[in-house]
């Protein structure tokens, strides 16, 4: 079992089942809905996934015809995504976990959309905290 919840912890998740076909996606509607360079998501049994709190504070915008993203509207983080093609799948976001996970993603996909400041095979440095620069800023 895994659990998850947004960022102000006001949607609880349990997800009791596999992760499957993990993948880095650089479209551009995922890298609008999250805000980043990519989002990272993983299918799961739509029966698998129980909601534990704040089903009252879960959202949805439909993006396209049958297809839902799913968010908290409370703090805006995104959730999961369904699809009336396929009711017995939910595409989940993976920043959400809160627990470890044995599943891997298997690939990054629409790389010819992504970010032009995105460098996939980047040799830039990592930090266990914040950037040495950053951190200064941040202890002021």
């Amino acid at each position: 079992m895994y659990k998850a919840s947004c960022l102000c912890k006001g949607v609880e998740l349990e997800i009791h089942g596999p992760i499957e076909s993990i993948i880095h996606c650089h479209c551009s509607l995922c890298r609008k809905s999250s805000g980043t360079a990519y989002a990272t998501n993983g299918f799961i049994a739509t029966d698998s996934m129980k909601i534990i709190k704040g089903e009252a504070l879960i959202k949805s915008y439909a993006f396209k015809p049958g297809r839902l993203r799913h968010f908290c509207s409370n703090c805006a983080s995104p959730l999961f995504s369904s699809n009336a093609d396929l009711p017995e799948k939910l595409r989940l976001r993976l920043g959400l976990l809160d627990s470890e996970i044995e599943e891997r993603p298997m690939s990054h996909n629409f790389i010819t959309s992504k970010a032009n400041w995105d460098d996939l095979d980047a040799d830039l440095p990592r930090y266990d905290t914040f950037e040495p620069s950053r951190l200064k800023n941040c202890l002021k």
